[in-house]
């Protein structure tokens, strides 16, 4: 028990530290941890539902909602109706939005590389599997 606890702790502290500068990043680019989410499953995804949105990013349906509105008002995004299913809207990014994601994203993922210098790719690789390995785990438990 005492060592579940103490990867609970390390885990813990080593993701505030991550995602602390990842943050900072993100809003160094001017767009809200959410905003930036939100765009970037779009940008690698190409256009997809809103539903999905929410499913990937794991937030509220009212959040991607929110989200969704403050991006399409920046022109970063839009909104598609489903001509095959009125319940179904899907959401892409605009010309701008890709402009905007194409010039900040490789700055993301530098810094982003930076961030995780401490493993070498095998131990990235790693750590990566046994992340996912507890994920799953925790799920089932």
């Amino acid at each position: 028990m005492e060592l579940s606890l103490k990867l609970f702790v390390v885990l813990s502290k080593a993701y505030r530290s991550i995602m602390d500068q990842a943050i900072r990043d993100m809003k160094g680019h001017g767009l809200s941890p959410s905003e930036f989410t939100v765009l970037e499953v779009l940008y690698n995804k190409g256009r997809i539902p809103l539903q999905q949105i929410g499913e990937k990013i794991l937030v509220t349906s009212g959040s991607v909602t929110y989200n969704i509105d403050k991006l399409e008002k920046k022109d970063l995004l839009r909104r598609i109706p489903c001509p095959e299913d009125r319940r179904v809207t899907f959401a892409e990014l605009t010309d701008a939005g890709r402009e905007l994601f194409d010039s900040i994203f490789p700055k993301h993922a530098e810094q982003i590389h930076r961030l995780t210098v401490g493993l070498n790719p095998a131990e990235k690789q790693q750590a990566a599997e046994l992340l996912k390995k507890l994920g799953k785990g925790a799920d089932a438990g």
